[in-house]
């Protein structure tokens, strides 16, 4: 390994993006890649079960405060629909990278939906790290055209025999 991040050492090519919390050992699923996908695993459900534990407190405090049912309702239908949308938006960032623009324009409701995201990270790492088929998929593109470039140039060209 040639960095912190668990980089490969590499003669030369394109090298492997670091992933939050993987660093680039998603590469080889090495240097504890497994333990870190149970962490993240365990990690994010347990940030959304504390999260939905704040939310809880929140309502109940709603329902203290007896602001009626028409607000209590609509705080409860806005948490749902941003949390669904932060779902799909996390989820969808997982295979095809998100336009900067639209991402700051959906900052806003991506940090009021934060448990759709917890969740999306939950059940995205228990099959992979979250992130890791989309960078897999340049990683390569990007390798294969390394090394279709590097195997063209091989021998003098001027020597070569013309047919």
């Amino acid at each position: 390994m040639s960095d912190e991040n668990g980089t490969p050492d590499t003669p030369g090519g394109p090298r492997p993006e670091p992933i939050r919390f993987f660093g680039t050992t998603w590469v080889e699923h090495d240097g504890g890649y497994r333990a870190r996908r149970t962490a993240v695993a365990v990690g994010s459900l347990l940030l959304a079960a504390v999260c939905g534990l704040v939310l809880r407190f929140a309502y109940q405090g709603l329902q203290i405060a007896d602001v009626g049912p028409a607000v209590s309702l609509m705080v409860v239908v806005m948490f749902a629909v941003c949390s669904a949308l932060a779902f799909g938006h996390t989820w969808g960032a997982f295979a095809k990278r998100p336009d900067p623009q639209r991402q700051s324009s959906l900052r806003g409701l991506l940090a009021i939906g934060f448990l759709g995201s917890l969740l999306a990270y939950f059940v995205r790492s228990l099959t992979e790290a979250p992130g890791e088929k989309l960078h897999r998929e340049e990683y390569d593109k990007a390798r294969a055209a390394y090394d279709k470039r590097v195997s063209r140039r091989t021998g003098n060209p001027s020597r070569r025999r013309r047919s």
